[in-house]
């Protein structure tokens, strides 16, 4: 059972991420914590117009927050964002990874620790492998994956480098992924 779900997109992200949003169904209740790259740029606009278009209550993670049901969160730029063991939220600012801060790697590997067989784990567009080697962790403690068709995607690399890593269970053009989200969460 999906008890959460991690993403992570860069180039071309802030279109797919508002596209899989918008074609949530309104009883949707599953968290979703999103790492956007966005290097220092703040986000609150974006994150303004999702709340008002959705939902979902949008909102960037803060330090020790509980992750809660109905909720969309999103990486603080410049912050890599992290999963404890008590399903609250933790901030750092270790160095980059792949180039990224916040990395999509670092908040999957810690999601996956937590929640195990029971998250489900989007790699979408980007430039970089950043998210790559966490899709992996998630698959590896018993997670379900889905990676970004590359052929189709905004930008190939990222997913790309995941499916040259290890075999996703889902690899979607972005027009399909809400659809197999509903139907992996049985809603």
């Amino acid at each position: 059972m999906i008890k959460a779900i991690v993403a992570g997109a860069s180039l071309g992200g802030i279109e797919a991420i508002r596209k899989i949003l918008f074609a949530l169904p309104a009883n949707f209740n599953i968290p979703v914590v999103f790492v956007l790259h966005i290097g220092t740029s703040n986000i609150n606009s974006y994150i303004s117009m999702l709340n008002d278009n959705s939902v979902f209550t949008v909102k960037e993670a803060e330090e020790k927050e509980y992750i809660k049901s109905n909720t969309v969160y999103f990486a603080p730029p410049n912050y890599h964002l992290l999963v404890e063991k008590n399903h609250t939220f933790s901030l750092s600012t270790d160095e980059k990874v792949n180039f990224s801060r916040p990395s999509i790697d670092v908040l999957f590997e810690t999601a996956a620790w937590t929640y195990k067989e029971n998250l489900l784990g989007i790699l979408l567009t980007g430039m970089n492998n950043d998210g790559a080697a966490g899709l992996q962790t998630i698959k590896k403690y018993g997670g379900i994956t889905i990676t970004e068709n590359p052929e189709t995607a905004h930008a190939q690399i990222m997913p790309r480098s995941a499916i040259e890593m290890f075999t996703p269970d889902f690899i979607l053009d972005l027009k399909d992924i809400p659809n197999q989200i509903i139907k992996l969460t049985n809603l």
